[in-house]
C-alpha cells in the first residue's frame, strides 16, 4: 500500500475584481455591512470570455509545473465543479485535451463546496492502491454566472477561480501525504442552498431561475456544526491531538463562519488560513486556493500538518488531514 502525497499545487484567479463599492450600486447595502457580515472586501469575477474550463486549465498547468511533471505523466483527471462550461461533456475532458494528456480517464465530480475534498478522497484511493501514480484534481467554479445580483444575501458572497493538486504515489512510511479523509451528506437540507432552475426538473426557460438560492441563517448554523464535528472526527480517527495541527484551512464561505468554527474548537486564530477578504467564496476552489496562498507566502512549509474542512449545498461536508 502506498501513501497519496501532494506533489504540486497551483491556482488561477480571474483578473476582474468586484468590490463592495460596486455592489453598493446594485443592491441596498454598504461596504461596512458586507465586511462586518462576511469579511469580504472584493471578489474575483470571470471576464465575458472566461469560463470554468479556462480557470481549471491554468490551475492544472500551474500544479503540474510545481510538481515538475508533464501532462504525459498524468494518469487521471478529476474536476470538482458545480458550474461546467456546458451540461455535457465534463470539464475534465476539456482540461485533458487542452493540456495534451494521453487518453486517460477524466471526469467531473459534483459535490458543491465540498467537491475538492471529495475529489481528494477519490484520488487518494486510486493512488494508495497502486492503480495510478499521478492524479490531477481540480476545484474550479464560475459562480458569478449563477449569482442573483438583486439578492444582497447571496451576491456579496460568491466568486470565481480554480486550484489544482497533483496527488502522487509516495511511500507509506515517509509520513507525508494524506493521512485521513471523511465525507458526509444529509439531503434533508437540500432546499437550504440550491439552484432551482436549469436542471432536468425545471429546464432553462421554464419558470425557475437558474440562480443560487440560500437560507443564510440556516446554512450558517449547519456549517459551523458540521465543520467543527468533522475536525473532531478526524482527530479521533487518527489519534492526533489538536495542538499537533499546524494549520486549519476551512472552506472560505464567510469569515464569521471561519471564526465560529475556530472558536468552537478552541483553535488559535493565528493558525487559521483565511483568504476570503480579497477572493470571496469560489466554492470547490476555496480550500486549495487557501493552501496555495499560504504555501506561496511562506506560512505552510513541508512537513506541516494541515486540517482541511468544508461544507456545501446538499448538505454535504467533509475533511482531510494532510501532512504537506
Amino acid at each position: 500500500m502506498y501513501r497519496a502525497v501532494i506533489r504540486g499545487v497551483g491556482s488561477y484567479l480571474p483578473e476582474t475584481r468586484l468590490t463592495n463599492v460596486e455592489i453598493e450600486q446594485m443592491v441596498e447595502t454598504s461596504d461596512e455591512w458586507i465586511q462586518t457580515r462576511t469579511g469580504i472586501a472584493e471578489r474575483r469575477i470571470a471576464g465575458p470570455d472566461e469560463a470554468t474550463s479556462d480557470f481549471a486549465y491554468f490551475a492544472a498547468k500551474a500544479a503540474l509545473d510545481d510538481a515538475g511533471l508533464s501532462p504525459e505523466d498524468v494518469d487521471l483527471i478529476i474536476v470538482a465543479t458545480e458550474t461546467p462550461d456546458y451540461l455535457l461533456p465534463p470539464v475534465a475532458c476539456q482540461v485533458q485535451a487542452r493540456l495534451g494528456c494521453r487518453n486517460i480517464g477524466a471526469f467531473d465530480l459534483h459535490a458543491t463546496c465540498a467537491g475538492f475534498l471529495s475529489a481528494l478522497q477519490v484520488a487518494e484511493q486510486f493512488v494508495k492502491s497502486g492503480v495510478h501514480e499521478h492524479v490531477l484534481i481540480v476545484g474550479a467554479d464560475t459562480l458569478s454566472r449563477f449569482t442573483d445580483y438583486t439578492d444582497r444575501g447571496t451576491c456579496i458572497l460568491f466568486a470565481d477561480g480554480a486550484d489544482a493538486f497533483v496527488v502522487s504515489r509516495g511511500e507509506e512510511q515517509s509520513g507525508e501525504g494524506v493521512i485521513a479523509t471523511t465525507i458526509h451528506a444529509d439531503g434533508t437540507y437540500f432546499h437550504n442552498l440550491y439552484i432551482p432552475g436549469g436542471g432536468s426538473r425545471t429546464p432553462y426557460g421554464e419558470g425557475a431561475k437558474a440562480k443560487i438560492v440560500m437560507d443564510g441563517r440556516k446554512i450558517f448554523k449547519l456549517a459551523v456544526n458540521v465543520m467543527a464535528s468533522t475536525v473532531e472526527e478526524l482527530l479521533e480517527k487518527t489519534g492526533r491531538k489538536k495542538d499537533e495541527i499546524d494549520w486549519l484551512i476551512p472552506h472560505q464561505a464567510n469569515q464569521r463562519i471561519i471564526d465560529a468554527v475556530a472558536e468552537s474548537l478552541d483553535f488559535p486564530p493565528e493558525k487559521v488560513v483565511s483568504t476570503i477578504q480579497n477572493i470571496g467564496n469560489n466554492s470547490s476552489a476555496t480550500i486549495p486556493i487557501a493552501v496555495d496562498t499560504a504555501i506561496r507566502d511562506g506560512r505552510i512549509k513541508r512537513g506541516d500538518l494541515l486540517m482541511l474542512v468544508a461544507f456545501g449545498g446538499g448538505l454535504v461536508w467533509g475533511g482531510a488531514m494532510v501532512a504537506y
